[in-house]
């Protein structure tokens, strides 16, 4: 071209360079693109409108979806997009690698991206070739700004020192990715090893504890609180005579130490090392100087949530109790896991309280909240109830003392203006281990559970108050149950069982099947529970799982006279084949008749006759229904199973109460609403009776075990069964009331 001569137009000077130009604009979703570009994407060499759907089938999928999040961050920082891709042709091979450039603007109003840029075609540099090392390439053509992006929440999402380290070690810088990593910290006047990613085990022991003032490149960063580069072998050498020794039996060719600087300060140095020779150029420094920023902020906010951790769960052990001197006859497990929220500490607890003619009291409570202040009530009201069971008082007793002390501390002025009252529930059972006698009291708490010596697992109703807290004046009715040999007591928080989007009902299921199916010991069971909700813990969980709590858990399992274990695998020599349950119904509670036949059905679940089952739960209803109706009396219900099965069990059930009446039978009417009880004991059991007892009766109703309905042939013989009480003459008994 002469001097004089007009300029050749921008779109002729592209085609000599072989680059195209395309447009996209997001909002109609149309890509126009010119001869070259179209030529470029494996079309035909004229101009081209092509939909987003129709571009995309031209570009590999991982080099598309990477285009999307670039454009994002250039719109975002007002820099240009440049982004390798791989065009592909029909068959979906890879055709060529051109070069985009753009510089993207965002429409706010349309809420669209409009980009206008170049394709150039780029010849792919062989890997380990310096080219190929300096190149932005990689297996996922990713650029400086998605590897930044990427990198950049990976570290914001480490929640510790460990896991940083780890995000660290696994980061591919764009064409230069270091083979050994390395962060520093300082202790006083002397550099310490944080972690190392790329070394063997003990390869740091030269660098730990090393002076600040030594010859070293990483003191120098810190000292100076600048970066230092060193490309060779050669350089290191001679900046660094006297370290040179520690740092070449690595054999690397390059090094770069950066500082850790948050707010202003060096906190501490990282070290990246490279297995090849690295020029650092100003791209590469760039890169590893924000690397390095971000590295720092995620140590900090790393460091801070450890310290935390570990703040909280000392506060946590400090209040927490441990279960104290063994028990003759009697096994403990107890676990305490805080919530992954806020500072991790919580309501939750339990205690063992050693009380006076070697009793001891077990208790679990939950104070309301998830923050300091639940955790110091909670302390407040556990010396409370340890104080007021040392007296000598009894669980109703300790209870009530409990609620009115926790209504004074929550019901001042300054609570009130804030509007901070709190409640606590809690479970206090009072243990006898010679009889296994069990005196429980109940502040809106979850209801035990005990797993019998057979397997089975039963949920024992037990009367009970409102929380703790609410009325300074409520009373704490108390419930007596019996822990037989071979027998294991659960008492736990609601976080057991509601956690991982379960409800009380759904999440007692899953613990139940843990209890019923377990084998071995009783630390053993305590895990097991603990795994099923969270994973893999110890006796007070820190760390990744504790992150993932939806709720502080407590938990508290005890055994009488399992020495050989508790579950299928257990073999203590106490171990009985009987299967009871007990359970009273006062005149003014007819709503646990429901309860009663709940726990009946409970403790036949693997009884396998259905209709025998329906006609044992029908009976129940009926004589505690008459025990209520026709008395002034309070019903005690005691259910049995016995014998070994199947078809060799028995289920004898007996209900007492303190009248001296005794049932007679009727002959109803067809409209009367009553007097048909014993007429159905009579259809449906196979032995009853009635039993005077000094001071009342009992009346009793037996039923064997057959296979099934399904299978009359297998039923036992007559001959084979347990020889039941007579029957009596119903014309024989005294006039009373009827059953029915």
């Amino acid at each position: 071209m002469r001097t004089g001569e007009p300029l050749p137009a921008v779109g002729e000077v592209l085609a000599t360079l072989a680059t195209g130009v395309w447009h996209w604009d997001t909002a109609t979703g149309l890509v126009t693109a010119d001869a070259e570009a179209a030529r470029l994407l494996g079309l035909p060499p004229e101009e081209t409108v092509l939909t987003e759907a129709q571009t995309r089938a031209r570009l590999h999928p991982v080099d598309w979806n990477e285009i999307t999040g670039i454009v994002q961050l250039a719109a975002a920082e007002g820099t240009l997009a440049e982004v390798r891709i791989r065009i592909m042709d029909e068959r979906g091979r890879i055709v060529r690698v051109v070069r985009s450039r753009s510089r993207p603007s965002f429409d706010p109003v349309k809420k669209a991206y409009e980009l206008i840029g170049t394709l150039q075609e780029v010849t792919e540099p062989r890997p380990g070739t310096p080219a190929g090392r300096t190149a932005v390439t990689g297996d996922w053509r990713r650029s400086r700004e998605a590897f930044l992006l990427d990198a950049g929440r990976a570290l914001a999402e480490a929640r510790s020192t460990e896991e940083v380290l780890r995000v660290a070690g696994g980061l591919s810088m764009p064409g230069f990715s270091p083979d050994g990593l390395a962060v520093f910290g300082v202790t006083g006047d002397r550099l310490t090893i944080i972690g190392h990613h790329g070394q063997q085990p003990g390869d740091e022991d030269p660098f730990t504890q090393m002076a600040l003032g030594t010859d070293y490149p990483a003191a120098e960063v810190v000292r100076t609180g600048r970066a230092v580069y060193l490309s060779s072998p050669d350089q290191y050498r001679t900046r660094y005579p006297l370290t040179w020794p520690l740092a070449a039996r690595f054999d690397r060719h390059s090094w770069a130490f950066l500082p850790l600087t948050v707010a202003g300060r060096t906190m501490g140095a990282w070290m990246a090392g490279f297995a090849y020779p690295v020029a650092f150029t100003p791209d590469e420094r760039s890169v590893l100087t924000t690397v390095a920023r971000m590295l720092a902020q995620a140590l900090t906010r790393a460091s801070a949530a450890e310290t935390q951790r570990e703040l909280t769960d000392g506060l946590q052990r400090s209040m927490l109790p441990t279960l104290g001197p063994e028990i003759p006859g009697m096994t403990l497990a107890a676990r305490y896991i805080p919530t992954g929220g806020g500072l991790q500490v919580g309501g939750d607890w339990y205690d063992m309280i050693p009380l006076p003619n070697q009793r001891f009291a077990l208790v679990i409570g939950d104070v309301q909240g998830h923050d300091v202040r639940a955790a110091g009530l909670m302390g407040q009201l556990r010396i409370a109830l340890r104080a007021y069971a040392a007296e000598g008082h009894r669980p109703d007793a300790v209870l009530s003392r409990a609620s009115r002390f926790l209504y004074g501390l929550t019901h001042t002025d300054d609570a009130g203006a804030d509007g901070d009252l709190r409640f606590a529930t809690c479970l206090y059972i009072e243990v006898d281990p010679a009889t296994g006698l069990l005196e429980t009291a109940r502040a809106g708490h979850l209801d035990p559970a005990i797993r019998l010596a057979d397997g089975t697992v039963l949920l024992r109703a037990t009367a009970g108050g409102l929380p703790l807290g609410i009325d300074p004046d409520s009373d704490y009715p108390t419930t007596r149950l019996a822990l037989e040999p071979g027998e294991a007591l659960m008492m736990s928080t609601d976080g057991l069982l509601e956690t991982g989007g379960h409800d009380l009902d759904s999440g007692w299921q899953r613990v139940r099947g843990i209890l019923e199916t377990h084998e071995g010991g009783l630390e053993e069971l305590a895990d097991a529970l603990v795994q099923a909700v969270h994973g893999p813990s110890s006796h007070h969980t820190t760390g990744p799982f504790a992150d993932r709590r939806e709720d502080d858990i407590a938990l508290l399992l005890v055994c009488r006279q399992c020495e050989g274990g508790v579950g299928l695998g257990a073999t203590a020599p106490a171990r009985t084949a009987v299967r009871r349950s007990v359970l009273t119904i006062a005149q003014a509670e007819p709503e646990r008749v429901a309860e009663a036949r709940r726990q009946l059905r409970e403790l036949l679940h693997d009884w396998p006759s259905a209709d025998q089952v329906d006609s044992a739960v029908l009976l129940v209803s009926e004589m505690l229904t008459n025990v209520l109706v026709h008395t002034d009396a309070d019903a005690l219900l005691l259910a049995e199973v016995t014998g070994v099965g199947p078809g060799g069990r028995r289920i004898r059930v007996e209900v007492t109460d303190t009248s001296d009446d005794l049932p007679h039978k009727r002959r109803p009417g067809e409209l009367a609403s009553s007097g048909r009880g014993l007429v159905l004991i009579e259809l449906l059991a196979d032995a009853w009776g009635v039993a005077p007892r000094g001071e009342g009766k009992s009346i009793w109703f037996e039923l064997y075990e057959t296979p099934g309905t399904d299978d009359p042939d297998a039923l036992p013989d007559a001959a084979d069964r347990t020889d039941p009480a007579p029957r009596p003459d119903p014309a024989d008994q005294a006039e009373g009331p009827d059953l029915g």
